[in-house]
């Protein structure tokens, strides 16, 4: 089953690559472009309907798996594809969530269709993604920290309050990542990737799965969003792309009260997700301290900030990439280590994020300087 779990990356990647080539050349012939502004660094219009081809690549197999595990019998998958044939009855189980995700993804896809092409506002895309969240949480009891102590004490409502404001967190930090050529695509994939280890650690296969055609959907569609980018995303890719890498955090076990890992496990989704919630974070404290919404796009991401502290934007977006890795990848065997371990991983990010801070910091106040 693992090498049917990682075939899948290949299969996002295969269709992705042709996908976002045809969606860059129907969007250039439509006039879907984005011009150059001072939001967007580039110099001449880029095609922003790399989000369909994204999608595509990871909902058309969502969709054909599941139509063959339900309508195939057991025996021809015993017969042709023994590895798979053990899993296939969890598949059918898994399916009501399964199309229910995908009608999520689709809702969050045309909203970002639209808002491409006019802006919609802020108020009604967060209601949008506040809808898609209680939807997941409240009728598949997706919940994020769903500890028995916890829910014993207080009952169910605060973890399901948590979990929908994680999954618009974490829907707006990649979207809010699509600023800068192949940054979003890029911390997406080693998100992934990580997520990736760690339910196959876990033996998880249907979120393993997910996440391998994610990423193989998103590395195809870095080959032409790499800079300088020949396509963007836009909405219509990182809204759905950050709520899937946001489902996926939460619906890997992380915790298991038999097992031999401990409570600290929880901790794994922010530990990966450290700097994509540190751009989150920081920029909205930012715009908040300057009287102005935390939803009006500007050039103040932490990609923009290391840029203007003397980095070139393709330096800048491997710096992200970095850090990403180096702050998310102990969270990979935060559930399997003892206390001590865990500690140190909890650490080694703290460190991460403590040392971009102080740098910011610093940098900011030498400028300042007359």
């Amino acid at each position: 089953m693992l090498a049917i779990t990682l075939a899948l990356i290949a299969v996002g990647f295969v269709l992705s690559c042709p996908l976002t080539a045809w969606f860059g050349a129907w969007g250039r012939r439509r006039g879907w472009v984005e011009p150059p502004g001072p939001r967007r660094l580039h110099r001449e219009p880029v095609a922003v309907t790399g989000g369909m081809a994204i999608f595509c690549a990871i909902v058309l197999p969502m969709g054909v798996g599941l139509v063959a595990a339900v309508t195939i019998p057991g025996p021809w998958w015993e017969a042709n594809v023994p590895a798979a044939a053990p899993h296939i009855a969890g598949v059918v189980a898994m399916t009501p969530m399964a199309i229910s995700l995908i009608a999520c993804l689709i809702a969050l896809h045309v909203m970002g269709l639209v808002d491409d092409r006019r802006d919609l506002g802020p108020g009604l895309k967060l209601g949008v993604e506040v809808a898609v969240a209680a939807l997941m949480v409240v009728a598949f009891d997706v919940r994020l920290m769903d500890l028995d102590a916890v829910r014993d004490t207080v009952g169910p409502w605060p973890s399901i309050a948590l979990t929908i404001v994680w999954l618009v967190a974490i829907t707006n930090a990649f979207n809010f990542l699509d600023n800068m050529d192949g940054l979003c695509a890029g911390v997406a994939a080693i998100c992934g990737g990580l997520f990736l280890a760690t339910a196959l650690l876990g033996e998880q296969w249907f979120v393993a799965s997910v996440l391998a055609l994610s990423i193989g959907a998103v590395l195809g569609f870095a080959i032409f969003n790499l800079p300088p980018a020949r396509i963007f995303m836009g909405d219509a890719g990182s809204l759905p792309l950050g709520f899937l890498v946001g489902l996926c955090a939460v619906r890997v076990t992380y915790y298991d009260a038999e097992g031999s890992g401990g409570w600290w496990a929880v901790a794994t989704p922010v530990v990966i997700l450290a700097i994509p919630l540190y751009d989150l974070v920081s920029v909205t404290v930012i715009r908040l301290a300057q009287g102005r919404s935390p939803f009006r796009a500007d050039t103040q991401h932490f990609s923009h900030r290391l840029v203007r502290r003397g980095l070139s934007q393709r330096n800048a977006v491997m710096v992200v990439w970095a850090c990403t890795l180096a702050a998310g990848a102990g969270g990979v065997l935060l559930a399997r280590l003892p206390g001590w371990g865990a500690a140190l991983v909890l650490i080694q990010c703290a460190a991460v994020l403590l040392a971009l801070a102080l740098l910011e910091r610093t940098s900011q106040q030498r400028r300042e300087i007359p």
